[in-house]
């Protein structure tokens, strides 16, 4: 027998080493105290779970252990996490130095325990974009060894302590933006604690004050941002000492002053976004040595003066934007050409004097370009076809020639998709038609047509049947006759028709009630919700930076023409309609029942027409209804009571002599009893007596009649003498007729209208007045331009840009706000840029 080799001592050796590695494996497992910690962590969510199951929690997501099997790492952002952040379990992590729990449902105080005292390895905490309330802790966690904290959105609100960056000298990034907190900006950081420091982000909260000196100690600070609060006083001279900066941001304050000529020191700039403050003065002619400078907004301000020549020497330039000033100058000097990046350019609203600058042509890049309500003669050229990215242009306000060639030049823009002309053309041009439609390509991608007010005649042309992406049509304040094209309602995307004081006539054709944008959501086309590039600026009670057109109502505006004929019931197909205009036409008939199927309906305005019968108590279900008006037609009846309908001014109702009931002062009388039984027997008496009175006016017609007509047959002075009398009196009861017309809504307009004159809001008189001057968008001259401190601009961010929709320079819908049951209409406004 062959005698088999002894495996025992191999087995033991293996099961030396498993043991042996067992204990070493265990020695860098979770320690039990932190797994622990953790686990109180976890069952203190609310939702969701988390899967922390195995043994070893150094294996659990979002954790890291060192060697020691302690937590060092804690990184759970955009888990959907609920509940409280700081039980006192998590506080014994104190080997902690990274803590991440950003973007969560996370709520508590920091103030309330003892938590940031305890951890004291910490170096990175981001607590961003949960649901953390109170007040900031005396101190931050880790004084010696923090270096980024980031609390920004959420709910803290109070003052910074002045103690809470004692210590932190390693700190180099620190943002609190989007919260509640007050106080004054802790300028000083730099000065007695954190020199260190490259950002700071104070934007969106309610900062008031001074910016004190001591940001320019901050040698290493490149990101300095707060913007949205309510700051003041002059720009700090020492923050042109911190020659490291790349971004400065602090958009909508009441900062005033000059920019100071010593900004040629920060030659690292990339950002600068000083928009919407009350900076006045030149722009410093020392600008062009910030090459870097790619991003300059100094919109909504009161600069004043020419722009330097060296601007042009900022040559990375991308966005470029000093709208809404007082600059001036002629800008046709200026060579464009060197800003070869120039993707935007924004010179809108001020008093720049020349031509077109040609040199534009030459920035290849640019997809944007508004240069609206300037003192300045454009001529579109086909050069302007070379700049192939073009998406929106804006020349509204200016002086235009020759319509058909320019609209011609710019239907080769084959990127264009907002295009604003309004009150341009001023020489009373037709508006241009084309010869052969079969091989029209032309604004293919063209989403916004504005040509108001530029006293363009005849018809409505068709080449506009052809535009599919087209949403938004502005055609208001022309001379246009003729009636409504039906194939205006087949346009898949029209949401907004406005085509209001004209001269169109007819009748509404059926088709325009079937357009799918305002039928439904079903019948609704998706849409490319895009992003405009530059803004339209809308207001009421603020000022909204609106860069979508679906962020506009639904609109259907056709009022002061010469319509006529009754108002179809196909208008109950449009259920998306919020802003429905047909006053000062000839529509005649009832109110048609059917409008209360209009269910988004904020605004509605029938006054000025021939209308009879009812109010259609129906219209009390419209719950958004936020302007009405069917004054001055031949309404009866009682106004529907205990209804919306009577919260609004007696002056919607007027000028309707058989209409009763509140608001109006005059009570309806009761129908039935013996009142009524006695009205009718004084009817009967009163009925003869006007019979035989009126058999004798007749009688007298006639004879008179004849007598004249005699005279007139046999002598031929006399009758060319009185048709021309007959011509002068009709011509004359015309231009009556036209005057009381327009006295009436100035008077309507100006006991509802209520304007705000907050800057930079538009000095708003009767947009809709019958004058040949004023359009939709006109009304726009701004107001508190020598204001050295202008009021603080509300947040756009933080409103519902649903809320207030008016426009101050391309489109104005202002809805309507009701005040202690009165209404104060802010009437659908329409603006040129």
């Amino acid at each position: 027998m062959v005698p088999q080799p002894d495996h025992q001592p191999i087995s033991y050796g293996f099961l030396f080493i498993l043991f042996f590695s067992s204990i070493i494996s265990a020695k860098y497992a979770c320690e039990l105290t932190e797994r622990s910690s953790l686990m109180s962590f976890s069952l203190s969510l609310s939702s969701p779970p988390l899967n922390w199951t195995s043994v070893d929690c150094c294996q659990w997501e979002g954790i890291t252990c060192d060697q020691d099997g302690l937590v060092t790492q804690l990184l759970l952002p955009s888990k959907g996490l609920k509940g409280g952040i700081f039980p006192s379990s998590l506080a014994n992590l104190t080997h902690l130095t990274h803590l991440n729990l950003s973007h969560n449902l996370l709520y508590g105080s920091l103030n309330q325990t003892g938590f940031f005292s305890s951890l004291n390895s910490l170096e990175i905490l981001d607590l961003s974009s949960n649901l953390l309330s109170g007040e900031l802790p005396a101190s931050l966690p880790s004084r010696n060894v923090i270096r980024m904290v980031d609390l920004s959105s959420n709910h803290l609100h109070g003052e910074i302590p002045s103690s809470f960056f004692q210590q932190a000298w390693n700190l180099t990034s620190f943002s609190v933006g989007n919260n509640t907190l007050t106080g004054s900006i802790p300028s000083s950081i730099c000065l007695h604690s954190s020199p260190s420091i490259r950002l700071l982000d104070f934007s969106f909260n309610k900062f008031s004050g001074n910016i004190f000196p001591g940001l320019g100690a901050c040698s290493k600070l490149q990101v300095f941002r707060a913007g949205y609060n309510n700051i003041s006083g002059l720009l700090p001279d020492d923050i042109y000492n911190a020659s490291t900066l790349e971004e400065i941001t602090l958009p909508r304050n009441s900062l005033y002053g000059a920019i100071g000529e010593r900004i040629a020191n920060l030659t690292n700039l990339t950002i600068l976004d000083l928009q919407s403050n009350g900076l006045s003065g030149l722009l410093p002619a020392s600008i062009g040595k910030l090459s870097k400078l790619k991003l300059m907004f100094l919109q909504f301000n009161n600069l004043q003066g020419s722009l330097p020549p060296s601007l042009m020497n900022c040559t990375n330039l991308v966005e470029l934007n000093l709208g809404l000033n007082l600059f001036e100058g002629n800008i046709s000097t200026l060579d464009f050409s060197k800003l070869v990046k120039l993707t935007e350019i924004d010179l809108g609203h001020n008093n720049f004097t020349g031509f077109w600058p040609v040199s534009l042509y030459s920035c290849k890049s640019l997809k944007a370009i508004r240069l609206s309500k300037n003192n300045l003669e454009v001529q579109i050229q086909p050069e302007i076809l070379s700049l192939q990215f073009l998406s929106f242009l804006s020349i509204s306000y200016t002086r235009l020639t020759n319509a058909t060639g320019a609209i011609k030049i710019l239907m080769g823009c084959k990127s264009l998709k907002v295009l604003l002309l309004s009150s341009s053309f001023y020489l009373g041009e037709e508006i241009p038609a084309l010869d052969n439609m079969d091989d029209f390509d032309g604004f293919q991608n063209l989403q916004m047509l504005d040509l108001s007010n530029c006293k363009l005649s005849g018809q409505i042309p068709a080449w506009l049947s052809k535009l599919k992406k087209l949403e938004v049509l502005i055609l208001n304040f022309n001379r246009i006759t003729g009636p409504i094209p039906s194939w205006l309602g087949t346009l898949p995307r029209l949401f907004v028709v406005a085509l209001g004081s004209n001269q169109i006539s007819g009748e509404i054709p059926k088709e325009l009630f079937r357009l799918p944008m305002l039928v439904s959501e079903k019948t609704a086309v998706q849409v490319d919700d895009d992003v405009l590039e530059l803004p339209i600026y809308t207001s009421t009670n603020g000022t909204l930076l609106q860069y979508k057109l679906s962020y506009f109502p639904r609109v259907l505006d056709i009022r002061n023409n010469s319509i006529s004929g009754s108002i179809p019931i196909e208008i109950g197909q449009l259920q998306l309609l919020q802003i429905l205009y047909l006053n000062m036409n000839n529509f005649s008939g009832t109110i048609p029942e059917q409008i209360s199927n209009l269910k988004n309906l904020e605004g509605l305005d029938l006054s000025m027409n021939h209308l009879s019968g009812d109010i259609p108590s129906s219209l009390a279900s419209l719950s958004f209804l936020k302007s009405f008006n069917v004054s001055y037609n031949d309404l009866q009846g009682s106004i529907p009571t205990g209804t919306q309908l009577q919260s609004f001014n007696a002056s919607a109702f007027e000028g309707n002599s058989k209409l009763c009931g509140a608001p109006l002062p005059n009570e309806c009388h009761p129908k039935n009893g013996p009142d009524a039984e006695h009205k009718n027997n004084q009817d009967v008496d009163n009925g003869h007596q006007i019979l035989w009175f009126e058999l004798s006016v007749v009688l007298g017609f006639i004879v008179g009649f004849l007598g004249v007509c005699c005279s007139l047959l046999f002598n031929n002075t006399w009758r060319y003498r009185y048709f021309q009398f007959l011509d002068n009196v009709q011509h004359k009861l015309y231009l009556m007729q036209r005057k009381l017309r327009r006295v009436r809504v100035d008077r309507q307009l100006q006991d509802q209208v209520q304007v705000s004159n907050q800057r930079p809001e538009v000095n708003s008189s009767n947009l809709y007045s019958d004058t040949d001057g004023k359009n939709w968008s006109e009304i726009a001259t701004l107001t508190s331009h020598n204001a050295a401190k202008p009021p603080p601009f509300n947040d756009p961010t933080k409103e519902d840009p649903y809320a207030s929709l008016g426009t101050e320079e391309e489109i104005f819908f202002d809805t309507s706000n009701i005040e202690g049951g009165e209404i104060q209409t802010q009437d659908l406004r329409f603006t040129g840029n």
